[in-house]
């Protein structure tokens, strides 16, 4: 039963992957903290669980999903170079930085994050992407995605709700915003995960089944999935209006934040 859970949330994982560009982690985080407190996982870590293991998967809904999006032609290859090595050091970065946060902080550090991205990109559906604006010099896309990679690891995500609105705000169009988005998503997961491995192989409390805060099961059977499922998703993006993949975006952040804001006030109540 585990096993088709971690399957099931691989399958709505990928196709969000593919569709929004954001690594499948706006999926995976809040299901996972929902099966590992099931599980009965110590309470003082799942929510790093939940992080680690989101990042370890978006490795491989990444793969898949530029993939989908490079052979449409839609990835910016040299915006994504300029990323990059901000992104990796700053997701490493960023493991180490939720390592030190509670649950709790975690949970609203999260929600509330989302809502304000959601925001942001509802209101700005229906606005056309300024064309006249243009990327900022490489060394500065290079400190950007340090930040993206930092808040990235924290959130457990692909780096998309930070990584599309900051393409958009500088003329890209959302499709390749979006197929970008999925190419940064690869090396902040990549370091992000092995950040959350490094720093949870310190923690005291142990979690079956995991290498620091990385569920190998989990990670095993949502990454089969979602692999699959990206570039389902990948293609329905190419099909959508701006404006209509604009609002599904902010419609998911919304749903994730306010869950997380909920999770995370109750315990004071």
């Amino acid at each position: 039963m585990e096993l088709i859970i971690y399957l099931w949330i691989g399958a709505m994982a990928g196709f969000a992957a593919g569709l929004f560009g954001v690594g499948g982690g706006l999926i995976i985080v809040p299901i996972l903290y929902i099966v590992f407190t099931h599980l009965n996982y110590d309470p003082a870590v799942i929510m790093h669980l939940a992080l680690g293991t989101s990042l370890a998967t978006i490795i491989v809904t990444s793969i898949s999903s530029v993939s989908a999006h490079h052979k449409r032609g839609a990835v910016l290859w040299q915006v994504f170079r300029n990323l990059a090595p901000g992104l990796a050091l700053g997701a490493f970065l960023g493991a180490g930085i939720a390592d030190y946060l509670s649950g709790q902080g975690l949970q609203l550090l999260i929600g509330f994050f989302a809502v304000w991205v959601a925001y942001g990109m509802f209101f700005g559906a229906s606005k056309p992407v300024d064309v006249t604006q243009s990327l900022p010099s490489n060394t500065k896309q290079m400190l950007a995605g340090g930040g993206i990679g930092v808040a990235s690891a924290i959130f457990g995500i692909g780096g998309g709700s930070l990584t599309v609105p900051y393409l958009l705000r500088h003329g890209v169009v959302i499709q390749k915003a979006v197929a970008t988005s999925a190419a940064g998503g690869l090396p902040i997961a990549v370091a992000g995960a092995i950040g959350f491995m490094w720093f949870g192989a310190n923690t005291v409390v142990k979690v079956p089944h995991s290498i620091g805060y990385v569920h190998i099961y989990a990670f095993i059977g949502i990454s089969v999935m979602s692999f699959i499922t990206a570039k389902l998703g990948a293609k329905v993006a190419h099909k959508l209006s701006a404006t209509m993949l604009k609002k599904c975006f902010a419609g998911l952040l919304t749903a994730v934040g306010l869950y997380f804001i909920y999770q995370g006030v109750s315990v004071y109540f």
